[in-house]
């Protein structure tokens, strides 16, 4: 009989590693402290002290570099790369996330099928029979002392606000919170686990040192509310929203790893053996191992992808045409305060490709540059990074001049001399610049030294105001379209047409069609302060 008396077991967590699998970000050359294979030499020296740790992944897995983007879009063969390298690192399982379904179920099925591990979300169901839609809700793992470990994963329910319909057909989403809370119960009677561990791909609502609300309180994330509401968990890890967390709330041990690989989260359980028989949780601990550059790539994992990574950035490197006059974007900040040629292009892409007359964007991350006089894949793709269609909404002038306004509170001003300034909530937890939307086909003014729902103090479309109850056809991305980023105008409104073609394969093919693009900018709209 074995008598040890204490013994502990070790989980690693990843998520939203976003497709980053080699060190790049793909918009230049140089090695970046980021991705999978750097993440892998981490993960093998942890093994060295423990060979049964547990390893998980939080979703968002299959999405956000041009190199997946690649694989979907070019008709990749073979097992898909996300389930290869997860496979190759030995992962325990995963769980589903949010941009799992950006590129088609067909495409997410083929990969759980090509993966050597379950993919877990209990709230994920059929429409039809109510049953977890990807097979397994939970994970029990069992530790050669015979401590037993559940793994519950979850998924944030409010993906039909965002993905398009026929991405999710035939799953219906339970809300995260109630299903973790069924689903906890279920396990503990029927599984007798030594340790239950929440795997969900959903951050926290709210300030975790005050409780106070971080960001409006749609259900989008509910961590908090499943620290403080839920019976009979352990550990929370988290995902989504890109922050960098490890401590305890409410006596739950939580973790987030940020995103693209920059950091692997460590959870340590420590347990004591029980006077009659079993295992006591006895203890807890979180932290983060971050890639840094001390951390070398796996040339294992490099090797494993090679061909892959070889073939993507031949692609990215594509000349597609030219631009004649500055669409170059030196301070994204200002690209924001102002009509801007960049954006303007993109909106009179997206105005030609649908019909419509009235158009808005954004500039997605403050690492986006435009383009240069000659313009490649990768620029097109740097640019623009989200896996979006285009669709064409029926709104009224009042529905526009909300719209405006939400945009407007993007700003504040600070200080005596009254800086313009990004306000706190579009930075944190996550940097959220694709929530501030730009427009063509109207002209306007947002004056930030008023009170917000008061900043619109022009909007007019040829010369004349637009009238709050006239209809009028906007195209915008489907994220949008959807209400994404809590432009609760937009949801539910009249669906004129829709165009299923990735925005960034509509704005190659535009370039390719003129060889050259001219850049031009009305100067329709600007913020004053």
């Amino acid at each position: 009989m074995n008598s040890q008396k204490t013994a502990f077991v070790t989980l690693l967590f990843t998520s939203d590693i976003h497709g980053h699998v080699y060190p790049t970000d793909y918009r230049g050359p140089g090695e970046r402290n980021l991705g999978l294979a750097k993440l892998s030499t981490l993960i093998r020296k942890e093994r060295l002290s423990d060979p049964s740790l547990l390893l998980l992944d939080n979703g968002d897995l299959i999405q956000g570099t041009p190199f997946m983007y690649h694989y979907a879009k070019y008709g990749g063969k073979g097992t898909h790369p996300a389930a290869r390298a997860l496979n190759h690192l030995r992962y325990d399982a995963a769980v589903v996330g949010n941009h799992e379904f950006d590129y088609g179920l067909d495409l997410l099925r083929r990969t759980v099928r090509d993966s050597a591990f379950p993919w877990l979300s209990a709230n994920i169901v059929n429409g039809e029979d109510g049953k977890p839609a990807f097979g397994k809700p939970y994970l029990i793992r069992e530790t050669d002392e015979g401590i037993r470990i559940a793994v519950l994963g979850l998924t944030t329910h409010y993906i039909p606000n965002w993905e398009h319909p026929d991405n999710i057909r035939g799953l219906a989403f339970e809300d995260a919170l109630e299903s973790a809370r069924r689903w906890i119960a279920h396990i503990r009677e029927a599984e007798r686990p030594d340790a239950v561990v929440v795997c969900y791909h959903g951050g926290f609502e709210r300030d975790l040192a005050t409780g106070e609300p971080a960001e409006p309180l749609t259900g989008e994330n509910q961590g908090y509310a499943m620290c403080l509401q839920l019976e009979g968990i352990d550990v929370l890890l988290t995902g989504h929203q890109h922050r960098l967390l490890a401590g305890e709330l409410n006596g739950v041990t939580i973790a987030q790893p940020g995103s693209a690989g920059q950091a692997i989260a460590k959870v340590r359980l420590e347990f004591g053996r029980n006077a009659g028989a079993g295992w006591s949780l006895r203890g807890k601990s979180a932290e983060l191992l971050a890639v840094d550059g001390t951390v070398e790539a796996d040339p294992e994992m490099l090797a494993l992808f090679a061909d892959d990574e070889r073939n993507t950035q031949q692609w990215l490197d594509q000349p597609i045409g030219a631009a004649e006059g500055d669409m170059s974007i030196p301070d994204s900040f200002k690209a924001r305060l102002a009509d801007h040629a960049f954006t303007e292009f993109v909106n009179r892409v997206q105005m030609e490709a649908t019909g419509a007359d009235i158009s808005c964007t954004a500039i997605f991350t403050d690492e986006a540059r435009g383009f240069g006089e000659r313009i490649t894949m990768r620029d097109i793709v740097s640019n623009y990074i989200y896996p979006n269609t285009l669709k064409v909404l029926r709104l009224t002038g009042r529905d526009i001049k909300a719209a405006l306004e939400k945009s407007a509170c993007y700003f504040m001003l600070q200080g005596e001399g009254r800086h313009i300034r990004i306000c706190p909530a579009y930075l944190a937890p996550k940097p959220q610049h694709y929530n501030y939307d730009m427009w063509e086909g109207i002209e306007y003014e947002l004056d930030i030294s008023k009170p917000e729902g008061e900043r619109v103090v022009k909007l007019l479309r040829g010369g004349v105001p637009l009238e709050p109850d006239q209809p009028y056809e906007v195209v915008m991305n489907s994220y949008r379209a959807g209400g994404g980023g809590n432009f609760d105008m937009f949801r539910g409104k009249p669906v004129v047409r829709e165009i299923p073609t990735d925005m960034t394969e509509i704005m190659a093919d535009y370039i390719l069609a003129r060889k050259t693009i001219r850049a031009t900018c009305d100067h329709n709209w600007k913020v004053v302060y």
